[in-house]
């Protein structure tokens, strides 16, 4: 009786462990759509210029995350006609959440060269293509971002 139960605990860990690892992904995966969304609505030109992260290494990665949340509080729509569809935009990048590494980094938003908005965002996308890699090479959620 005492191996059925241990059997049954190992069986729901380990299918447990499984769906972890697709469903970040498809969160990260609903980001870049968020993301891409919001690129061509997007006011460019005469705008504040937003710290953008680049190639962070893996310890960087949270600081870089939470540099782009910051960031996209400051872009602005590109007309007011698209402004219903920015602000839901917007709300959804804000709900996004990513857990800390733990790990020490060194740089700060500050220390990243500014860009314009499309260009942040073009970046802000390929900082979570890179964490999409980094959870599917960890395997089964175990991710160390």
């Amino acid at each position: 009786m005492e191996r059925m139960i241990i059997f049954c605990m190992l069986f729901f860990c380990s299918s447990t462990a499984l769906t972890a690892a697709p469903h970040k992904i498809a969160k990260y995966k609903q980001l870049l759509k968020t993301i891409d969304r919001l690129e061509p609505i997007v006011k460019d030109k005469d705008v504040e210029l937003l710290h953008t992260p680049e190639n962070p290494v893996d310890e960087c990665l949270f600081t870089a995350v939470t540099c782009f949340q910051k960031g996209t509080l400051k872009l602005q729509p590109e007309s007011s006609q698209v402004n219903s569809t920015f602000t839901q935009t917007i709300k959804a990048l804000k709900r996004f959440t990513f857990n800390n590494s733990g790990k020490q980094c060194e740089s700060s938003c500050e220390s990243y060269e500014k860009k314009t908005p499309r260009e942040f965002l073009k970046s802000f996308a390929k900082l979570i293509q890179k964490v999409i890699g980094h959870t599917r090479a960890d395997g089964y959620g175990k991710s160390t971002i």
